[in-house]
């Protein structure tokens, strides 16, 4: 399992990550590697706001179809529309060309409440157990 070190973490297994005054999101790669392959990835649109922890979008695989998770609240900025044709992006670059969403935060506060890369992988170990 690969983590970013720049990013944070939810117990739902997404990441964020500061991107100047924005904040990039997707899912980890523990949680792509569960997933298996993704044939289709359902966001929401550029304007939408929500509040952390709100449902923001489903990802699908040929196993199963996950809610994808607010790790803070914030109003959308962009979607990666990239997704749409080669949802797969998500399986081959969970941190890079695979990210879901950008969006400004409401309280960027709430990005220190996050488990880091290392808090992370010790509540995936611990989670397998």
């Amino acid at each position: 399992m690969k983590t970013d070190r720049d990013a944070r973490y939810l117990s739902s297994h997404e990441w964020a990550r500061w991107d100047g005054d924005e904040v990039v999101c997707g899912i980890s790669d523990h949680a792509q590697e569960s997933l298996s392959d993704i044939v289709y990835v359902e966001m929401p649109e550029v304007g939408d706001i929500f509040e952390k922890g709100d449902t923001f979008g489903i990802v699908e695989s040929v196993k199963a179809a996950s809610d994808i998770y607010m790790p803070m609240g914030g109003k959308i900025t962009a979607v990666n529309e990239a997704l749409e044709d080669t949802p797969e992006l998500v399986n081959q670059d969970p941190y890079g060309k695979g990210w879901m969403i950008r969006f400004i935060p409401s309280d960027p506060a709430e990005f220190d409440a996050l488990m880091d890369a290392s808090a992370y992988e010790a509540f995936v170990a611990e989670e397998e157990e």
